[in-house]
């Protein structure tokens, strides 16, 4: 069984297929859906292993407990510029280009890629799902993209 699923059967290519904001051919073979199993793993282990859904997420999770500031992501999504928010960056700056990221809509939909590429391309990952989650692979700091247009930067507990 891979630890893949295939992107374009899952019907979210379009997402990462669009003139705007364009994603590279190298940049969307580096993105990688994960499989149902290896997603649920990377939910359970770096997200929530008691709420499959980010919109369900109780007070206690900490996701919405570990938060350290908050900013809006609208603006810069929707600028022309295509630099991520400078908070995010600065929230991030330990993690290298190289660094495994998974940005997680819900326990369902995992998708893999490196910091350098999500870099990138983040305009177009924000049309998969509202509040996902984007963690590093054995890092603390995470963000999430809220529905209402904030971006919330957290560290993960130890």
């Amino acid at each position: 069984m891979s630890q893949y699923r295939s992107l374009s059967l899952s019907g979210k290519e379009w997402v990462f297929k669009r003139e705007e904001p364009f994603v590279s051919a190298d940049d969307r073979e580096q993105i990688k859906l994960l499989g149902e199993v290896a997603g649920a793993n990377i939910w359970r282990d770096y997200v929530s292993d008691s709420f499959l859904y980010p919109d369900l997420f109780s007070g206690d999770v900490w996701v919405k407990k570990n938060i350290v500031e908050t900013c809006e992501w609208e603006q810069a999504w929707e600028s022309d510029e295509d630099s991520v928010p400078d908070m995010m960056l600065s929230h991030l700056e330990n993690w290298g280009d190289d660094t495994r990221v998974y940005f997680c809509c819900h326990a369902d939909l995992v998708l893999e890629t490196t910091w350098a590429v999500f870099k990138r391309a983040w305009k177009a990952f924000l049309f998969l799902e509202s509040d996902a989650v984007l963690v590093g692979k054995k890092k603390k700091q995470a963000i999430q993209f809220c529905e209402d247009g904030r971006l919330t930067v957290l560290m993960r507990p130890s």
